[in-house]
């Protein structure tokens, strides 16, 4: 367990660095942030000595070493080019408004995925399944931003019970804002929670119902329902738990891609997080906005995998016997 737990780490990092260099190889073809921070007055000289400053004037392979040793050895992001401040405490900022709307729009999804997935594998004939079951296209045809877009008009525009934009009245808790406990923050979460949540939900649903429906046609399962186990025991301790295993590795990529795609969504009802914050920062080429915010995001979808593969061996008996067998080799 520990020698899996050491090379995975180690694989973590190297996809990590090679992100990275991917990530500043491509801002190189963004645009010039010289010209976002002089005006129209600039000279030569001007551009050549902001160029230096920011050490824009080095060799792309300096420019990527000095970015890694800064957050390694020192744990600093950099400074960011439009407005002046460490990267670090901006994303400090803005990250309690994503993490915020990532956890409700991921417990969206997980308790209505699973629920829905298991209640029309159980109920697979019946009228409100198949509702469902058609329903559940609309969440995985459409795009993120139309569905915003349809909920913004249906329940902001034409009903107005919900906001349409902002994050609503936030309270400050030391050095986190949160809407959790004011009326109107819960109002504002509501829509971009929804649309952010819901093409991982139908996913989720479709998924557990697929593999719910394929161990419920298992013969351990028509045996125990043959020595007259309870349904709700097969179903929930028996084919369920069966269920999770390919679930997990799904679910928990998704989960990760909530965050990494609250970009669309924090655009269309701006809000205030780091998704709407890179997309500012591609806008006016900030670099260490942008790397950061990748880096960042790498960091997360690497720990998600690790935690899932973690996760296969408390759930799957037939991978702890694996383990169990080479660790004896």
């Amino acid at each position: 367990m520990l020698a899996f737990i050491i090379r995975r780490v180690a694989q973590s990092v190297v996809v990590l660095l090679v992100v990275g260099l991917v990530a500043f190889s491509l801002f190189r073809f963004v645009g010039d942030p010289v010209e976002n921070l002089l005006g129209q007055e600039r000279t030569v000289a001007d551009i050549e000595r902001v160029r230096s400053q920011l050490g824009l004037d080095q060799p792309f392979p300096v420019q990527y070493f000095k970015f890694l040793k800064g957050i390694v050895v020192d744990g600093n992001f950099g400074v960011s080019y439009r407005q002046g401040r460490p990267v670090a405490d901006i994303i400090a900022e803005r990250a309690p408004a994503t993490l915020e709307l990532a956890f409700v729009s991921a417990l969206f999804a997980l308790v209505l995925g699973i629920s829905l997935g298991v209640y029309t594998a159980i109920r697979r004939d019946g009228w409100l399944s198949n509702a469902i079951m058609t329903l559940s296209l609309v969440g995985v045809s459409l795009p993120t931003f139309l569905i915003g877009i349809l909920l913004i008009y249906v329940f902001a525009v034409e009903l107005g019970w919900l906001p349409s934009f902002g994050r609503g009245e936030t309270v400050k808790i030391g050095g986190w804002t949160t809407g959790f406990l004011t009326t109107s923050g819960l109002k504002a979460l509501i829509l971009p929670a929804i649309t952010l949540g819901l093409y991982q939900m139908t996913l989720i649903m479709r998924l557990v119902r697929s593999e719910m429906l394929e161990v419920l046609r298992s013969d351990y399962v028509k045996f125990a329902d043959a020595r007259g186990l309870p349904s709700r025991r097969i179903h929930f301790r028996h084919a369920l738990k069966n269920t999770l295993v390919p679930v997990i590795t799904i679910t928990g990529l998704q989960l990760g891609s909530i965050i990494a795609f609250a970009i669309i969504t924090e655009t269309v009802f701006q809000w205030p997080g780091v998704g709407l914050l890179f997309i500012n920062a591609i806008q006016f080429v900030d670099i260490p906005v942008m790397a950061t915010y990748l880096m960042l995001i790498s960091v997360l979808f690497v720990t998600i995998n690790l935690i899932v593969d973690l996760l296969y061996f408390s759930i799957d008996p037939r991978l702890k016997a694996d383990g169990s067998a080479g660790g004896g080799h």
